[in-house]
């Protein structure tokens, strides 16, 4: 058992060290802007992360060797289990009244980049609990494991396995460069330059500094944490909201895309990548759709108004960020529907973004289209293909097996939300916003409420499925095949 489980510890008690630095973060800001209590909560947190990861360090110092596919597997969910319970610590002492089951849904929301809360009253928190929540999102965003990637090499440990693992989007195997580790700087190169100019952007729109890198944060992260419970209502901007639909638009685009344009000098990649395409594509045809409605039922005062409602909230929930600038379930039932649905496939495998990835709605479109002309002519040959690349048969079976886990795993977690208690439209939006890491739902989790509504093993429920949808379904899925348990 030490065998098996030991190599997998020994890395992760390397990353829990790495992650106490984070814990810096949010104490710089109540060093400034807190009282000394909140002082006491960080150091504490930080001293205990790092006490766990060097007690863990010890245990296992004599585990070291090459990891393989199955130990990237279990390493990977072990730190998506186990750090939201590190991170939701200083919450559960900072907030009066949280409960365990709350925090934990909260830090996982977080690292998650899902943006669903049980918080309220955000506006009279103290700024490093916003801090912490929002600078989980930064982190959480592209991946924290991509970041241990590029660290792993310097401690004599290979990241491929961890990089398969968690990087989304069904096309795992494609490089960059051809060091695995240098790959994952470049990304989070990308990553840095973008979130210093969003910082900057909302600084110049009018927010404050600490509203500005908190909103960056969740920007980039496509997260949608705020720091007000009206959200970018708060400040009813055109402006700060103009600066939202550029970053999250540019957010929910692969960053490998970014990475590569940088190092070729030319957008051509960008412009000729099927995926940025219909992305774009369904943004714009979504921004039209919605505003000829809110037109149609004259829910705004202007066109513009209405234009700018139906952007702002298209690319928030289609990049599945789930920011609102005002409550848009209050709009054509058509409406809030069609935002949700956004939620669950538009942004691009390698962003930020949650939900299935435009890129296998194109690959499952282009399966359909295949099986019809196979029907009429069935001894065509008629390849999958994708730019100029054809699709290996096990992309595509890895595809299918995806969405038939997709819909198995909404029908069940919704299931068992109805047999709770909780009424059609809360269960099922709850899931679908949980498990695609959008955020807000509908009915009782819209934008205008939170989960603070639901019961314990409700939310639970929600946490579950915004762990499974984090890590793309089958990488947790596999945990539960007896296969993968035997040597």
């Amino acid at each position: 058992m030490t065998a098996f489980f030991g190599p997998v510890l020994a890395v992760f008690a390397r990353i829990v060290i790495a992650f106490s630095v984070m814990f810096l973060m949010p104490l710089a800001w109540a060093w400034q802007l807190d009282a000394p209590a909140l002082r006491n909560i960080w150091l504490r947190s930080l001293g205990l992360t790092l006490v766990v990861g060097l007690i863990l360090m010890l245990l296992t110092k004599n585990h070291r060797r090459e990891l393989a596919v199955r130990d990237g597997f279990l390493l990977v969910n072990l730190v998506w289990l186990v750090l939201p319970a590190l991170s939701a610590v200083p919450l559960l002492l900072a907030i009066d009244g949280l409960s365990w089951t709350d925090a934990y849904f909260e830090a996982m929301s977080a690292l998650t980049a899902t943006g669903a809360t049980v918080l309220s009253g955000l506006d009279a928190l103290p700024v490093s609990v916003n801090v912490w929540r929002c600078f989980l999102q930064l982190v959480g965003g592209l991946g924290i494991m991509l970041l241990v990637v590029a660290v792993l090499p310097l401690l004599g440990l290979g990241g491929v396995q961890l990089y398969k693992a968690e990087t989304p989007g069904p096309m795992k195997d494609a490089r960059l460069t051809p060091r695995i580790a240098e790959t994952a700087r470049g990304l989070w190169g990308v990553y840095g330059v973008l979130s210093v100019a969003c910082l900057l952007a909302y600084h110049t729109a009018g927010m404050s500094w600490a509203d500005a890198f908190m909103h960056m944060c969740t920007t980039m992260g496509l997260g949608g944490f705020s720091s007000h419970d009206a959200s970018f209502g708060h400040w009813n901007s055109p402006l700060m909201e103009a600066v939202a639909v550029l970053f999250m638009g540019l957010a929910g685009i692969s960053f490998a895309r970014y990475f590569i344009v940088w190092r070729a000098r030319s957008l051509r990649s960008l412009v000729r990548d099927q995926e940025v395409r219909a992305y774009v594509a369904v943004l714009l045809a979504a921004s039209v759709v919605l505003t000829g409605v809110l037109v149609v039922h004259g829910t705004q005062a202007t066109l513009l108004d209405d234009v700018r409602a139906a952007v702002f909230h298209v690319v928030s929930l289609a990049t599945t960020t789930g920011y609102a600038s005002q409550d848009y379930t209050l709009w054509p039932v058509f409406a809030p529907v069609l935002l949700l649905s956004l939620g669950c496939y538009v942004s691009c495998a390698g962003s930020t973004g949650g939900g299935i990835k435009m890129v296998r709605m194109i690959l499952l479109f282009k399966r359909t289209h295949r099986e019809l002309v196979r029907a009429v002519h069935p001894n065509v040959v008629n390849p999958i293909t994708l730019g100029r690349n054809v699709i290996p048969v096990s992309v595509m079976a890895s595809v299918v097996a995806f969405m038939l886990i997709y819909i198995a795993a909404i029908v069940g977690l919704t299931m068992l939300m109805l047999l709770s208690g909780l009424d059609m439209v809360t269960a099922f939006s709850a899931v679908v916003a949980t498990l695609n890491n959008i955020g807000p739902g509908l009915g009782l989790v819209g934008p205008s409420a939170n989960f603070g509504v639901l019961t314990d093993f409700q939310t639970w429920v929600c946490t579950v499925a915004m762990w499974m949808g984090r890590l793309e379904l089958l990488a947790v899925m596999v945990l539960f095949v007896p296969q993968f348990w035997r040597r």
